[in-house]
């Protein structure tokens, strides 16, 4: 007898490896697992559906990772594919992982922090290239919206720093 949950999550879980190797099209170092945009995996008997989570509302970005999304399944074998876009909660900086934040920093983007640290300390936007704090915005929107444009005042190098919300 076969047991076919086990088969479900067998299958769920080489769907979510197939979205590991899906890149984000604004920034292509993090995956959409990394940006925690993806937000489920469900089969249904042949029809696979990925739920996805806009880090902005009309992030112009999300077409494409939807279409990437599915030519991902396609060229593992899922013919049957449906690509749900979920608006509520709404996406939040604290999904991207850690691994996501330090590819961020190689980079040359500096990664969200929370407002706050740990001990209730307010966190210090950091150079992503020389890891100084002596640094100042130029712009609230960098090379996307999601992204304030600063500069370091030791190393001179402007950066994107990938904002919080």
């Amino acid at each position: 007898m076969v047991n076919i949950s086990s088969n479900i999550e067998t299958r769920e879980k080489e769907i979510w490896k197939i979205l590991e190797s899906v890149t984000d099209p604004e920034i292509p170092v993090l995956t959409i697992v990394d940006l925690g945009i993806v937000r489920n995996v469900k089969i249904n008997e042949e029809e696979v559906e990925v739920s996805i989570t806009p880090t902005y509302t009309a992030c112009p970005a999300m077409d494409m990772i939807a279409v990437n999304i599915r030519l991902a399944l396609l060229e593992n074998g899922y013919t049957i594919i449906k690509i749900t876009t979920v608006l509520s909660p709404v996406w939040t900086t604290d999904w991207i992982s850690e691994t996501g934040k330090e590819k961020l920093k190689r980079y040359g983007i500096a990664p969200p922090l929370s407002s706050l640290d740990k001990d209730g300390q307010t966190t210090v936007i950091q150079c992503p290239q020389c890891r100084s704090d002596n640094v100042h915005l130029i712009s609230q929107f960098g090379s996307t919206a999601c992204k304030a444009l600063y500069q370091c005042d030791d190393c001179k190098e402007p950066f994107d720093y990938f904002k919080c919300h």
